[in-house]
């Protein structure tokens, strides 16, 4: 890496330390210390069978928060590179100047509008028509949060190595009971017990096709919904409101694109793992798809995720326009009146 580029990489990650130092009390703390962990074994280069000592891990949480603390107040720097020095989230432009190198960079906001940066090695680039898509590969600067996907526009970013340690963690948490549970089913299609890291190539290649499918949904919601959307999550930051607004769009996408299509292909390895990511206020919201899963696992008939798909695609439409009106007509109550009708209407 030159000294051009080490110095861009250099500035992205500051930038993702200091989104930390101002979100890093976000999470509650079982799942701070989790994603602490294998943020330190990312940072490290650790493989996923290398033992974590408490005492290496703390004294590395002692000095990141350490870190954190002294940038808490600091501006989101801009990226220097090739004579330039580019505003941090003005992507277009950077990802131009990084064709040349291979190199792929994300800037955006996340949940609770906590900025998301990366820049990583670009494995391929596709345009299948509508969003362009976008894989990355090796990861060289990230946050605390890395999202397995994204979607900005007419992009749709797919982190490969973010999507690897989702699965990682999920399978180390499945490990502490081994429910009989969505992702224990889909957790069962590969050989974990005797080769872990072929077993999580092979469920990464396979599995992030549901990753792709769903940020498609994501990318054909947003062209329904507007920009209207955003500017509502916007102004619900930091609420329950926003957590069951994203969690609404989240079925609207999966029951416009990726549950029809992971029907259409009668991929139950992939319907195992969709189902198994179904959680929290999602769970809540769409208790409907659960029902209808565990029908389908225990009778093999197809009909009632069919119908369910069906039904939520109109059922997340409406309420999703229901929630702009209430947005457009009454802002200054929009928070309570939002989650009395998204309470008022799971399916």
């Amino acid at each position: 890496m030159n000294g051009s580029l080490r110095q861009l990489c250099c500035t992205v990650q500051r930038n993702c330390h200091i989104s930390d130092a101002r979100h890093g009390a976000d999470y509650g703390l079982c799942t701070y210390l989790l994603k602490m962990r294998e943020y330190y074994r990312w940072e490290n280069g650790l493989d996923y069978g290398v033992a974590l000592t408490n005492e290496s891990v703390g004294e590395w949480l002692t000095e990141r928060e350490r870190l954190w603390d002294s940038l808490s107040d600091d501006d989101f720097a801009p990226l220097p590179f090739e004579g330039e020095s580019i505003d941090p989230f003005d992507v277009d432009r950077v990802n131009q100047l990084l064709d040349p190198y291979g190199l792929v960079y994300s800037a955006g906001y996340g949940l609770k509008g906590k900025p998301l940066f990366f820049l990583g090695h670009l494995e391929r680039r596709e345009e299948p028509g509508g969003a362009s898509v976008w894989v990355a590969g090796r990861e060289l600067a990230r946050d605390l949060m890395a999202p397995a996907a994204m979607s900005q526009g007419d992009r749709i970013y797919i982190r490969r190595e973010s999507f690897r340690r989702l699965l990682w963690e999920r399978l180390e948490n499945w490990r502490w009971h081994r429910p009989d549970n969505a992702m224990g089913r889909a957790f069962n299609y590969y050989d974990f017990e005797e080769n872990l890291e072929q077993a999580l190539d092979e469920m990464v290649e396979k599995e992030l096709d549901v990753v792709l499918l769903h940020e498609q949904g994501e990318y054909q919601a947003g062209r329904v919904l507007g920009e209207n959307w955003n500017r509502m999550l916007s102004d619900l930051g930091h609420s329950p409101a926003e957590l069951m607004a994203r969690a609404l769009r989240d079925h609207l996408a999966d029951c416009q694109v990726t549950l029809p299509s992971l029907i259409e292909r009668e991929d139950r390895a992939s319907i195992h793992f969709f189902v198994g990511g179904i959680t929290g206020m999602r769970k809540k919201l769409f208790p409907g798809l659960i029902s209808a899963y565990e029908s389908w696992y225990k009778q093999g008939d197809w009909e009632p995720l069919i119908t369910t798909a069906q039904a939520g695609r109109e059922h997340w439409q409406r309420l999703a326009m229901g929630l702009l009106r209430l947005y457009r007509e009454q802002p200054d109550r929009a928070r309570v009146e939002i989650m009395s009708l998204l309470e008022a209407n799971p399916l």
